[in-house]
């Protein structure tokens, strides 16, 4: 039986939102209420970074190929930067951007999506920032993956789409076939798929590069899931924002999930350890930690 514990972040109010391994092993997670990051160790050190405006609502945070974790400012439209040293800094994307999901590219570049410009976009480490528009209208890009052919993956939260985008900026979509899914986490799968959550209908989805989608009901269609992340094994973690619970999805698409043992968490990120521990941003400011 899986044992779940949570480690309490410092600050009050902080919000824990992204979570990733830094290239130092520790988590690294985003502060969307009091802005900046924290580096949080499985042995329960956590040390605040409270680098950037309180209203810059910092959401998805990845390690850049230059060694340092960078992280999008939804709330001031930059990209922010940290070492694992607490040096900070930031990129400007353009004005309006409402950036949210980022990953690193294939090309030594960062991706990220632009929710309130219908715009998936490209930052340099040097700073230099490329748009590629989506060919619609309110689409809500949400996040971010890159898959196994090498492009971008991003999942359209109001298209009921998956954008799929070739490193020059060319797009195909591919329409999801249950009507108003709410497509937001999506992870490259041990499989060779795609794996993403419909946060609206309470399904998981699987996709492959060629673009055929499998959708799989959860058992509690109002957990509403929200991050997904692959592990060793070729299934999925995720994440049950609505239903305080941390679910696990194998290779053949069977569910099973794990309640929180502390009440209304609000998982939203997560991410698998090195140790293969699962560990989920907990709204209510805290980390959680499932032992397998």
């Amino acid at each position: 039986m899986a044992r779940i514990r949570e480690i309490e972040l410092a600050g009050a109010g902080s919000g824990p939102y992204g979570i990733t391994v830094g290239p130092d092993g520790a988590l690294w997670v985003t502060l969307s209420g009091s802005g900046g990051t924290a580096r949080v160790g499985l042995d329960g050190d956590v040390r605040e970074h409270l680098t950037d405006p309180a209203e810059s609502r910092p959401l998805i945070i990845v390690g850049g190929p230059d060694g340092a974790l960078w992280y999008t400012r939804s709330g001031d439209d930059r990209l922010g930067r940290i070492t694992t040293d607490g040096v900070a800094g930031s990129v400007p994307l353009p004005a309006g951007s409402g950036p949210c999901g980022l990953v690193a590219g294939p090309d030594g570049a960062l991706w990220y999506a632009a929710m309130n410009r219908d715009t998936v976009g490209r930052v340099t480490l040097d700073g230099q920032v490329t748009e590629f528009p989506l060919p619609v209208d309110g689409a809500f890009p949400s996040m971010l993956a890159v898959g196994p052919d090498r492009a971008l993956w991003c999942t359209l939260n109001r298209a009921n789409a998956i954008a799929r985008i070739d490193p020059s900026g060319r797009v195909r979509l591919h329409a999801l076939p249950t009507d108003a899914a709410g497509p937001v986490g999506i992870s490259a799968g041990g499989d060779g798929g795609l794996w993403f959550v419909e946060i609206l209908a309470g399904q998981l989805g699987r996709i492959t590069v060629d673009g055929e989608i499998t959708e799989f009901p959860l058992p509690d269609r109002a957990a509403r899931p929200h991050a997904i992340a692959a592990d060793p094994a070729g299934g999925c973690w995720f994440t049950e924002w609505g239903a305080n619970r941390i679910g696990h999805v194998d290779a053949g698409g069977r569910i099973i999930g794990h309640d929180l043992p502390t009440p209304a968490g609000e998982p939203h990120g997560i991410v698998v350890a090195p140790d293969g521990s699962v560990c989920a941003a907990l709204e209510t400011g805290a980390v959680a930690v499932l032992t397998p």
